[in-house]
């Protein structure tokens, strides 16, 4: 059984609380205002749902007792860190943010970030150079398995300094790269065509899969901190390894495989939209020229 303390143990931290009431606030306010011009197509309800869904698995992952558990069980702890890393990005982008929350700000301060990410604006060409899709995967590559490394996971687990490194890096990577899936302003680098953005899907699907069938097949506890800490919910060490595992291992994956089959979709319906082609327009008339 689980502690009863453990299930009440919210954790308020001011600096998290304040960070996801501004951004719910900014969005909320620049939605409403998009939402009053004529055309108020783009101002949808389910952006601002899911915007503030996204909000919602945030707080959940580090305000919750679930960031709590996570010192006391490896499967909370990837759980936790799928929410960072999966699924609150997707859902804080899928809103595409960036309107929203320039209309949330005051007018003289939206032109000024606007000049920001002009053409010609320095800041925009170090941000093109910096965040390139492939600049973007080897950095999502990176902080997951760099922080997936025993001696890593270990220190995070020892200092709430390093642990908050870690969950920064990882939402940050993430909302890098579900930027590019999602299409996202600001686009910096054009429209991202589908097929790139199923590609960097289907290209980190080995990644996390790899991940997690490393920790469930292990035959020896990865994460010494576990071994120091008391048990919760009857889960053995190696039983709650092979969870976390299988965490990673199938849920992490799928989600890449999901939103890579929601984009093939829209690819097969835009082709399936298209006029049929013709048998002359793709070997040329076959007929012979007339000469007058």
């Amino acid at each position: 059984m689980i502690d009863p303390r453990l299930l009440r143990a919210w954790d308020f931290r001011p600096e998290v609380v304040l960070t996801l009431l501004l951004a719910g606030a900014l969005f909320g306010l620049g939605w409403w205002r998009l939402r009053q011009v004529p055309s108020r197509r783009f101002a949808r309800v389910w952006r601002l749902a899911a915007y503030l869904a996204g909000l919602g698995l945030l707080a959940l992952a580090l305000l919750s007792p679930i960031d709590t558990i996570a010192s006391y069980l490896l499967s909370m702890h990837m759980f936790q860190h799928l929410l960072l890393v999966m699924f609150a990005p997707a859902l804080l982008l899928i809103a595409n943010p960036l309107p929203f929350g320039l209309w949330g700000i005051p007018t003289a301060l939206r032109h000024r970030v606007g000049g920001l990410l002009s053409r010609r604006a320095w800041p925009r060409r170090a941000l093109e150079t910096l965040t390139s899709p492939g600049v973007v995967w080897i950095a999502l590559i990176v902080v997951l398995v760099g922080w997936h490394d025993p001696k890593a996971y270990d220190a995070a687990l020892s200092s709430d300094l390093i642990h908050n490194l870690e969950h920064l890096s990882f939402f940050a990577v993430a909302m890098l790269f579900w930027w590019h899936i999602t299409g996202a302003g600001p686009r910096l680098h054009g429209s991202p065509s589908l097929g790139m953005r199923i590609a960097l899907l289907l290209i980190t699907v080995p990644v996390t899969m790899g991940i997690g069938v490393v920790i469930a097949v292990s035959t020896q506890p990865i994460y010494l901190s576990y071994l120091t800490v008391p048990r919760v919910l009857g889960l053995s060490v190696m039983e709650d390894q092979r969870l976390a595992g299988a965490i990673m291992w199938i849920p992490g994956s799928m989600m890449l495989i999901f939103a890579a089959l929601i984009l093939l979709s829209r690819a097969l319906s835009v082709e399936v939209g298209k006029p049929p082609i013709s048998l002359d327009s793709v070997i040329g008339d076959p007929s012979p020229s007339r000469s007058g």
